[in-house]
């Protein structure tokens, strides 16, 4: 029961997080964001992880955890980012919801996983809620549409990759170890990244939307929503853990209308629909039919 209550808990986060994503982006650039929110939650587990150091099983493996930090925070946070400066918060967090589909996809090719044919029907139908979501223009994700769409996809296939590695390559890492390293490499990556691109703190436009926003999703949907991720994966699987973008897309879809009048389309519904239900019919157990014998 605290795995499921740990999924929906992190799916109320998380679909408010894309609001608190488009904000921050709009204030602090793509890689500002990724900075404010990997250093807030980073902050937040730093007590916690300094209080348990000593109880940490050794060796630790770092490069393991660096990667884990780049693949499940840098990047597909700057991708998310980056995707909700062209398109609406709702359709960011729906897009999100094909993290699943590439989860199963990257656990088969690169993971050596076999897919039966339900889930291979389930990622069939999962692309066909992408069609219809983008009303079938194909070719703007290879072109103008890139920029959104496309680097929202590409997100969700690091949130893929990443929940693979962190089974594989750490089994034995503390959530809060592998929580806190992840933040601080991403924290780490979008402040050089600012650097680079000529941006610092004194760029961003602070008011109460903005400090809202960095706590929020700082401190919520990184720091504590980081703890319920790894904790699912550690409970129950990579699979399990990734379905939190079955609950994700809703709540996102009501705050984006109340915060931000983002229009509910019936593409964006449809699309949902239709991906959520691949989703849920490629991780679909079938029913065993019990006979009982008769004395």
């Amino acid at each position: 029961m605290r795995a499921y209550a740990a999924l929906g808990g992190l799916s109320l986060i998380w679909g408010l997080s894309f609001v608190f994503i488009k904000i921050l982006a709009e204030s602090a650039g793509v890689w500002g964001t990724v900075f404010i929110r990997c250093a807030a939650g980073a902050l937040i587990l730093l007590p916690i992880l300094i209080a348990q150091w000593r109880k940490i099983e050794r060796p630790i493996p770092w490069k393991h955890l660096v990667v884990i930090g780049f693949m499940n925070a840098a990047l597909p946070w700057a991708l998310i980012a980056l995707s909700e400066t062209r398109i609406a918060s709702n359709t960011a967090s729906v897009l999100n919801a094909t993290t699943p589909v590439f989860a199963g996809l990257i656990g088969f090719f690169l993971f050596k996983q076999r897919l039966k044919l339900q889930q291979w029907i389930g990622i069939l139908i999962g692309f066909m809620g992408v069609l219809v979501l983008i009303n079938f223009k194909i070719g703007g994700i290879f072109g103008s549409e890139f920029i959104g769409v496309g680097t929202m996809m590409l997100g969700a296939m690091c949130y893929g990759f990443g929940s693979h590695y962190v089974r594989r390559f750490t089994p034995a890492t503390g959530v809060v170890l592998l929580s806190a390293t992840s933040l601080m490499t991403g924290a780490a990556v979008g402040l050089i990244m600012m650097t680079v691109n000529g941006y610092n703190v004194t760029s961003f436009t602070y008011d109460t939307s903005f400090w809202l926003s960095a706590i929020g999703l700082g401190c919520f949907g990184s720091g504590i929503a980081y703890l319920l991720f790894y904790y699912m994966i550690r409970q129950k699987s990579p699979e399990f853990a990734t379905t939190v973008t079955y609950l994700a897309p809703v709540s996102a879809m009501i705050w984006g209308s109340v915060l931000l009048d983002e229009p509910v389309t019936p593409s964006l519904v449809g699309g949902m629909v239709i991906i959520l239900a691949g989703i849920y019919y490629a991780n679909r157990k079938p029913k065993l039919n019990v006979q009982r014998a008769s004395a």
